[in-house]
């Protein structure tokens, strides 16, 4: 380990309580805006994404066996996917769909554990990953904005909650370009503080619900054979286990820069099946309860790289006291009421940021878009994910959008001929991660 890496507190070190408590909300501030924000987006209870939040990550560090200190925060690849599904099935067939997700990912831990990881990486290449990243992005774009400039639920056009939509973005550009250390791990979180109490003062919040809200409340949880029944159908599936595809080659970018801030392998030990399995059960778990499907945070790691503080006992405090949030009527009600205007100007931003994160994908893996093979996968995975194309079999069977997208990409991948050699592609994503330490 060298001098970039050498921890302050280790992986296994148990913090003082003073340390313990403030390491934990610094971890559970830089998740906060993200993580409900996408509940906000998906019409979900935002103190269920909480303790779905806090639950996932206690059983992704039980899994793990406490070896790697990673949170796990709601999941924006599945927005559209979640949209899509309760607009004909409601919010219980999102979370059936959620789950079958979850099973993707215990499906494929097992694989890993029995044949390694150079088959996914054959499957999923940054050549397919990286446009539908890019898709995940400008596909919510129209959502974005509509929240940002339109009065809430319709589509008339409001110059009060597109000035504060501004307002709030121009916060959070700020926090991110100028702030450093812990304040620029959390430019989302300021730049809602900041466009909510601009919001505040042009009359757009109401404290009503606040004021009215027990300090100690259940969240709506929605629970399976207890507030609904699951229905099955291969519509739901088809939505909603592709996007898995997705967010496991996203995981194991997470790991490898993980493993670099930290200074060890997670790849080799615990091992990647260990990971994806905990990440997977984090989604299933969040299913049983009404949350959205969680991920591995870029914000959380960015924590961990500017304080060096690696402690597992960290993220599992943040992830209690998310919990806590979670049960607090006081705290899920203001979340209620943050103005839509202010969330979009927050989701320009990070949705932005989104498509971006692709597109640097492709950049860093050194794609050659003067190859015909990557330029025709590309462009297909670009329009019909973006385009919205839909593959429909019967009243029962539809695959739809990203997850379409995404078994073009894979089918394309294999097919084609010309396709990278293993061991260039092993080699060239584990140097652009920074991480010579491929299993």
């Amino acid at each position: 380990m060298d001098n970039n890496t050498k921890a302050i507190l280790d992986v296994h070190e148990k913090p003082s309580p003073v340390q313990w408590l403030t390491l934990s909300l610094q971890h559970l501030f830089a998740m906060f805006g993200a993580t409900v924000l996408v509940p906000f987006l998906v019409g979900l209870h935002p103190g269920v994404a909480l303790v779905s939040s806090g639950l996932a990550t206690l059983a992704y560090l039980l899994v793990t066996r406490g070896q790697i200190p990673a949170y796990l925060g709601s999941s924006f690849a599945f927005i559209t996917p979640i949209l899509t599904v309760k607009a004909f099935g409601g919010p219980e067939a999102a979370m059936l769909g959620s789950f079958l997700a979850g099973l993707v990912y215990g499906v494929v831990a097992l694989l890993i554990k029995g044949f390694g990881f150079k088959w996914l990486m054959r499957i999923l290449p940054p050549v397919v990953v990286g446009p539908v990243i890019i898709v995940i992005g400008l596909g919510l774009a129209n959502v974005a904005v509509g929240m940002a400039m339109n009065l809430p639920g319709t589509e008339e056009y409001s110059l009060t909650h597109f000035t504060v939509a501004l307002f709030t973005l121009a916060v959070t550009i700020i926090c991110s370009i100028f702030f450093r250390g812990i304040l620029g791990i959390i430019p989302i979180l300021i730049g809602i503080i900041a466009g909510y109490t601009f919001a505040y003062f042009r009359g757009l919040v109401d404290f009503t619900k606040v004021a009215e809200a027990n300090w100690i409340q259940a969240p709506d949880f929605i629970v399976p054979f207890v507030t609904y029944t699951p229905d099955f159908s291969w519509s739901i599936a088809m939505i909603m286990m592709p996007v898995a595809a997705v967010t496991i080659a996203e995981h194991i970018g997470h790991q490898l820069v993980l493993s670099k801030v930290v200074g060890r392998n997670f790849i080799e030990k615990p091992g990647l099946h260990r990971s994806i399995l905990g990440d997977g059960l984090g989604v299933m778990i969040g299913s049983m309860i009404g949350g959205p499907p969680v991920t591995t945070y870029g914000e959380n790691i960015g924590v961990l790289a500017i304080t060096r503080v690696y402690s597992v006992f960290v993220i599992g405090g943040a992830a209690v006291t998310a919990i806590l949030f979670g049960f607090s009527g006081k705290v899920t009600a203001l979340i209620s009421t943050i103005p839509t205007a202010v969330m979009g100007g927050v989701s320009i931003l990070l949705f932005g940021i989104i498509a971006s994160s692709g597109l640097r994908m492709l950049v860093d893996n050194n794609i050659d878009f003067g190859n015909k093979r990557n330029l025709i996968i590309s462009s297909v995975i670009l329009v019909t994910g973006i385009g919205g194309a839909a593959l429909k079999i019967n009243a029962n069977f539809e695959i739809a959008g990203m997850a379409l997208a995404t078994l073009i990409g894979i089918f394309l991948n294999l097919v084609l001929p010309g396709k990278e050699d293993d061991n260039d592609l092993m080699n060239k994503m584990f140097k652009t991660n920074g991480n010579d330490t491929a299993a």
